[in-house]
């Protein structure tokens, strides 16, 4: 199957530079548009902005922590269902895997949209090959990346879920010192430390800089989101690694 490629952008990048970026996100062939969901930052508000000035540009979430939003709390109005997708996580949830599964319970009770898990342990991603629509995968390089899908497919058991894979992503010299930055602090979280150890590789060696390294995803993934890295976070900036980024992708 075929890679996907999008967009992901934090969840406090300004509406009107979603407004701004979403048109051209759209004229330049990338699958969808990701927000993360982070304290000061609404994701789906980022996302209405977003639908509203594209038609055909899917718009997802990546991911809720459902410790810190409830499921039945999310404002999911103005949000084409049919181009949407959810992603929820346990954040730091005392028990996780119950929090995610009556959060996808609840959503599908409310929308129509695809959901979407983060997971980082197996328990997690066998609950979303199960329930959910697809994964959401973080730091990982091309073979874990698809091995991690193979896993995915395997336990879904012929259900359709998709793997897709954030992977931090610069276009210029200058994002190369907050590349690293954000790199060592996910190398610093115990958990992601112990991931990387068992896996066998650090959080840098997950993140991308030329079109040469984004091609070696290619084929892995069935989604990669090139998680937006620049030095400001500034509108020119992120309209510059729109465009270079697009300059990578694989010719179809």
């Amino acid at each position: 199957m075929a890679t996907a490629y999008s967009i992901g952008l934090i969840g406090t990048t300004p509406a009107e530079h979603v407004r701004a970026l979403a048109p051209r996100i759209e004229r330049l062939g990338f699958h969808a548009l990701w927000l993360n969901d982070v304290p000061g930052g609404d994701s789906l508000a980022g996302l209405r902005e977003a639908a509203a000035v594209t038609s055909g540009l899917g718009v997802a979430t990546g991911v809720i922590p459902l410790d810190r939003r409830p499921a039945a709390s999310l404002d999911l109005d103005g949000l084409p269902a049919e181009r949407t997708l959810i992603g929820i996580g346990s954040g730091r949830a005392a028990k996780p895997l119950g929090l995610v599964r009556d959060g996808l319970a609840e959503l599908r009770a409310r929308t129509s949209a695809s959901l979407a898990v983060g997971a980082l342990g197996p328990k997690m991603r066998e609950l979303a090959a199960r329930e959910a629509d697809a994964v959401l995968l973080n730091w990982l390089t091309p073979d874990a990346g698809a091995a991690a899908r193979e896993e995915l497919h395997r336990q879904a058991a012929g259900r359709e879920v998709r793997a897709v894979l954030y992977a931090r992503t610069i276009v210029e010299p200058a994002a190369r010192p907050p590349l690293e930055e954000e790199s060592a602090r996910y190398q610093s979280f115990p958990a992601y430390a112990a991931n990387f150890a068992r896996l066998g590789f650090d959080a840098i060696d997950t993140t991308i800089s030329d079109a040469e390294r984004l091609a070696a995803y290619d084929g892995h993934v069935d989604e990669l989101v090139l998680r937006a890295i620049t030095p400001s976070g500034s509108l020119d900036e992120l309209e510059r690694f729109v465009e270079r980024t697009a300059e990578w992708l694989p010719t179809p």
